[in-house]
């Protein structure tokens, strides 16, 4: 005999609220609340390392860099995800009566996990795409030197570029920044061992 499951499905709102009082980041899929595994060692270091050197680059012009705990929201998909790392142009442009979730960035990046991996550069991605200012997306790998960049051109075409040496330089598109990959795993310990 199969035995039905139902799952409950909970709106924006009602995940906003548990979102308030929880005592761990969830993502909202569509209706599904998904809870956020924690992150590793690794992972923190090269959010860490790209958000410091872009808070640096960017010091005194129009942009705002947000790490890990600004909310973002994608309307057209209805999706709340936390991106490890986002760049805004200008402003913020907040979503609900708090300054916790926004919905402008220009620039996305995620450190990739064993757990999400096929998420970030996939479904993510496409959410992503929706957004009108996101232009740019890089992908990190954790445990060794791969970093996948995606840049929108004028004519609304994504160019892919991938970088897997320690000497390699990124050169963002849409934003006056470079890095290279050394910088990007300062501190890192490449071992098998992923989230």
């Amino acid at each position: 005999m199969k035995v039905q499951t139902h799952q409950r499905i909970y709106t924006p709102e009602e995940y906003l609220e548990l979102e308030e009082k929880a005592l761990y980041k969830s993502e909202y899929h569509d209706g599904e609340i998904i809870p956020m595994t924690g992150g590793t060692t690794n992972h923190n270091q090269i959010a860490l390392n790209l958000a410091a050197a872009l808070l640096y680059a960017l010091r005194r012009k129009q942009y705002r860099v947000y790490i890990g705990d600004v909310r973002l929201w994608i309307p057209q998909y209805r999706e709340y995800t936390y991106p490890d790392v986002m760049v805004v142009a200008e402003n913020p442009i907040y979503t609900g009566k708090n300054n916790t979730t926004i919905t402008n960035p220009l620039f996305i990046v995620e450190v990739l996990s064993k757990s999400t991996k096929n998420y970030d550069q996939g479904d993510k991605f496409t959410f992503y795409r929706s957004i009108p200012e996101f232009k740019e997306y890089l992908l990190v790998e954790q445990n060794h030197y791969q970093v996948m960049q995606y840049s929108k051109t004028n004519e609304g075409e994504w160019i892919f570029r991938e970088y897997k040496s320690e000497s390699d330089l990124i050169k963002l598109q849409h934003l006056e920044f470079e890095i290279g990959l050394v910088d990007i795993y300062q501190d890192v310990a490449f071992t098998e061992k992923e989230a």
